[in-house]
């Protein structure tokens, strides 16, 4: 019975300090970090063995442009193309319905003239009725590279910026864990693309970067309740607080993440082939986003060992003074 009475003013106290956790959260890290550790290891193991499936952004090729009397259907046209020899061949519209836009890889047998003269017979003989050729361009193999470096400097940017900007608003320790977590979210994404072996070209790129973003909108929105309760709770342990914190703003991170997954997966279903691979990259990364903003950026500014000294504001001398009227 006194058990019983001792348990019962002890979750009063704990309610009365804003202490009340829903879910224990935080005591599940340690499987939560393996279950990380693993997918990241997996992850580095696809992308060492198998690569990424570079599209013709990347590795060269050529763009091909035509246009057709009325609304052209892609299927005829990728079947046309494959009886033809170009089973590679990437068939979109581009305008409008009756404009399409074909990309080869490079051909080393084929030469421009023969390559455009090719595409334009395998289109008519598509049955979507009269063809012109719009454009013909090649994208050149060291351009492609140009592309591949730029894209990979401009992720490394972004997170240098990033690391500067949370170490600025919040802390170094919180700056280590924002950082962690938006690597997880992009080596978790690349590696389901080594895996499935889908096209990663420059849309998929832009969604990369538009990953890191979202994750780490989600983890300063966590990072924020984090500082205002090591504030306020005053007596509770780190692991406390990171589980008050993380209760408060669960609600609000799982709507955000449902409704942004409904409308991306909206796009994977009817927007078709050419961004479908832009729509899985944010379909994954806003899933993997939400469980690091959660898991992986707390847990790791758990594991530096955060107190509420590193997060109060540093008083200078004299400042006491001042205010004694």
């Amino acid at each position: 019975m006194a058990k019983k009475k001792k348990d019962s003013e002890e979750t009063v106290s704990k309610k009365q300090q804003g202490i009340d956790n829903r879910f224990n959260i935080v005591g599940l890290r340690k499987p939560a970090m393996l279950l990380s550790l693993a997918l990241i290891l997996i992850s580095i193991a696809a992308l060492a063995v198998r690569g990424l499936n570079f599209g013709i952004d990347f590795t060269g090729g050529y763009v091909v442009e035509a246009g057709f009397e009325s609304s052209a259907e892609l299927s005829s046209i990728r079947s046309s193309l494959a009886e033809g020899g170009f089973t590679d061949a990437i068939v979109q519209h581009f305008g409008s319905a009756s404009e399409v836009m074909v990309r080869i890889a490079p051909r080393e047998d084929l030469t421009s003239a023969s390559i455009s003269s090719n595409i334009l017979r395998l289109l008519e003989d598509a049955g979507q009725g009269a063809v012109e050729m719009r454009r013909v361009d090649f994208v050149g193999p060291a351009v492609g590279e140009e592309l591949r470096e730029q894209g990979g400097l401009s992720v490394l940017i972004a997170l240098a910026f990033i690391v500067v900007y949370i170490w600025l608003r919040f802390e170094k320790k919180f700056s280590v864990g924002a950082v962690a977590a938006l690597v997880h979210d992009v080596v978790i994404t690349l590696g389901v693309f080594a895996l499935t072996q889908l096209e990663f070209d420059l849309t998929v790129l832009a969604a990369i970067l538009a990953v890191i973003g979202y994750s780490l909108n989600d983890t300063i929105v966590v990072f924020d309740r984090i500082r205002e309760n090591f504030r306020k709770i005053r007596k509770a342990t780190p692991e406390q607080v990171m589980n008050v914190s993380i209760n408060q703003t669960l609600s609000r991170t799982m709507i955000t993440s449902l409704t942004t997954l409904l409308v991306l997966i909206a796009l994977f279903l009817l927007g078709g082939e050419t961004i479908r691979g832009f729509s899985t990259a944010l379909i994954v990364g806003v899933i993997v986003g939400t469980y690091s903003s959660i898991y992986v950026a707390s847990s790791s500014i758990l594991a530096l060992g955060i107190t509420r000294e590193d997060l109060m504001p540093v008083v200078k001398e004299g400042d006491e003074l001042e205010d004694i009227p």
